[in-house]
């Protein structure tokens, strides 16, 4: 059975908590913020959990290696 390849875009976007969970991080951080708000600009930089089951799903068929930090 031939290793399976990792998508190099996904592993960079997604990361596992410590419990197991998938968690992501928002787009739109880097140019063309003038117009949002402070309190946007500031959630756009915290990890948000991916709850949806078929994006889960989809993201660890990309990820085969995916492993808890540590």
């Amino acid at each position: 059975m031939p290793k399976l390849k990792t998508h190099k875009a996904t592993a960079k976007r997604f990361k596992l908590t410590g419990t197991g969970k998938l968690v992501r991080t928002k787009g739109e951080k880097r140019h063309l913020r003038r117009n949002r708000s402070k309190r946007s600009k500031r959630e756009s930089w915290k990890m948000f959990l991916v709850e949806t089951p078929g994006e889960v799903k989809r993201v660890k068929r990309l990820l085969p290696y995916l492993q808890k930090k540590g």
